[in-house]
């Protein structure tokens, strides 16, 4: 009896582990749903990285000193600049979301 009472100890002390270290690695953003290792995201970019991250997103467009100016702009606001040259907002929720007066996108 006193066997049965350790193991069930045992096994809720490791279930109450496991949950902990769930909640902690799901606030600190390693949630197991992103692929790689976070690289986009709210918040995943200092403001240092932002001319380095706008000029690989505005690299391809023919209009690239406002592409340039109004992606620093957000960048600095989101901390964060999607993948890829055009579209993949999704991933940028600030970015994606920061509207012009006239309700256009004004990140690039």
């Amino acid at each position: 009896m006193a066997m049965a009472k350790f193991f069930a100890a045992l096994f809720l002390a490791l279930l109450a582990i496991s949950m902990l270290q769930t909640m902690v690695m799901a606030d600190h953003g390693h949630g197991g749903h992103h692929k790689g290792n976070n690289a986009y995201g709210p918040g995943s970019l200092k403001s240092s990285q932002c001319p380095s991250q706008c000029t690989r997103r505005c690299s391809q467009t023919q209009y690239h000193k406002p592409c340039m100016f109004f992606c620093q702009k957000c960048c600095k606001k989101c901390l964060c600049v999607p993948p890829g040259f055009y579209g993949n907002k999704a991933v940028c929720p600030c970015y994606n979301n920061w509207k012009t007066q006239q309700g256009g996108p004004k990140c690039p």
